[in-house]
């Protein structure tokens, strides 16, 4: 007679209190939280990130953040596969769906999988960013930086098949029923890494099924697949937290090369993300002077330049910077378009905004974004503290201390800090 496994997961009702939850069940166990409230995603925004974050970049390339699979096979071209603007919504690009999927294949079952996802809206980046900064107040700040992936689709299971990630998982739901089935321990002995026929295993595992509404939060070293409770579709957002291991590589790609959403998909992608030389490799002869061949020689520059103290340490600063600012939400949402400020404009500050000197210069930073300025540090601080108090201030206010040479770089660095969305406009109260 085989025993049923012991379930790890615990059950607990909303709200989430993170100091019992860093106690009790951080990179110790599974949680479901029921009725999370209030939730970083919205399911309208969800999909509208959704259908910005997978426009084809042509007719016959994928996105290169997106996968989608119908059945268990993925597909090469985007076709028709992915959501849309004018689908309004998850159902309305299912409908759509449902016709493409007739037409295609006897298989009805889809797999939408976006990476880099909090990178394509803003409102639910900063929602998500204040979500979980308690979490890194008690933990630490992930020194890769958190990833942020939405599931979508009828799939039976993750196509994938059963997996262990490097990242801790919150999973929250947003619509359609789903069921996690996890493994404490490897459950098979075969020398792979997934299994995608697991049926073998189902009475080692354990499950839980999140409703629209929940979290669910599991540690890293669980085995475990998504499953379809029904043929209907479900949609949820996973953010990962990195715990297992962690490879220098991804810190000096980032460091050297930054964090673009490709790299968010692969972290070794951004390996081939530098320089390409234009020489040919291959010479007719060997130069007789003793130089490199032209090819070597590029590649050689490209590499000294990275050499450079200087360069570095403002490079190091840089990065420091965006990833604290950004909550190691990175690569964040794109800045706005500057707007131009004038001394009767009102503003109000959204974000804190990080400062370090660098290179005979300063840089600033906000919700992911830097910024170098001119502007020493003494003339930055009595600006930045006049805006931390929260209440609207002219801009003429701001600059009136400055130096009147100082004074366009002031309102430049304050129209940069907008577009972060660091700032707001705000009419005074008469």
């Amino acid at each position: 007679m085989t025993t049923a496994p012991v379930s790890d997961l615990a059950i607990v009702q909303g709200p989430l209190d993170w100091d019992e939850f860093t106690a009790r069940y951080w990179d110790r166990r599974p949680v479901l939280i029921k009725a999370l409230h209030p939730a970083p995603f919205e399911l309208r925004e969800v999909f509208a990130a959704a259908a910005l974050a997978t426009r084809p970049p042509g007719s016959y390339l994928m996105p290169p953040n997106a996968q989608f699979a119908v059945g268990r096979f993925q597909q090469s071209e985007p076709a028709n596969w992915f959501p849309r603007a004018e689908d309004g919504t998850f159902d309305g690009y299912r409908q759509r769906l449902d016709a493409e999927l007739a037409a295609f294949s006897k298989e009805r079952r889809y797999a939408l999988v976006v990476h880099a996802f909090h990178a394509f809206h803003a409102g639910q980046w900063e929602r998500e960013r204040a979500f979980f900064e308690p979490l890194w107040e008690r933990t630490g700040l992930p020194l890769s930086g958190a990833i942020t992936t939405l599931f979508h689709g009828s799939y039976e299971h993750t196509p994938v098949g059963v997996h262990k990630d490097r990242f801790a998982t919150f999973l929250f739901a947003l619509e359609g029923r789903k069921r996690m089935r996890f493994w404490r321990e490897r459950p098979w002995t075969e020398p792979v890494t997934t299994v995608l026929d697991y049926r073998p295993h189902l009475a080692a595992s354990f499950t839980a099924e999140p409703e629209p509404g929940d979290l669910l939060y599991w540690p890293a070293d669980y085995y475990h697949v998504g499953e379809s409770v029904d043929a209907t579709a479900a949609t949820s957002v996973n953010v990962g937290v990195p715990r297992e291991a962690h490879r220098a590589v991804y810190d000096v790609d980032d460091l050297l090369l930054g964090k673009a959403p490709d790299a968010m998909v692969d972290p070794d992608a951004g390996l081939v993300r530098l320089p390409a030389a234009t020489a040919p490799l291959s010479v007719p002869e060997p130069p007789t002077d003793g130089a490199l061949p032209e090819a070597l020689e590029q590649t050689l520059r490209v590499f000294q330049e990275y050499g450079d103290p200087d360069r570095m340490r403002d490079r190091v600063a840089s990065v420091s910077l965006r990833n604290w600012s950004a909550s190691g939400l990175c690569p964040a949402p794109p800045p706005e378009v500057p707007q131009p400020l004038d001394d009767g404009t009102a503003v109000r500050a959204r974000a804190r905004v990080l400062y370090e000197p660098a290179d005979g210069a300063l840089l600033c930073a906000a919700n992911g974004h830097v910024l170098r300025t001119t502007l020493t540090r003494q003339q930055v601080e009595p600006l930045l503290r006049r805006l931390a108090e929260r209440e609207p201030v002219l801009v003429g206010e701001l600059t009136a201390g400055l130096p009147p040479a100082a004074r366009p770089e002031a309102r430049r660095l304050l129209e940069a800090l907008e577009s972060f969305r660091a700032l707001t406009r705000e009419a005074l109260q008469p």
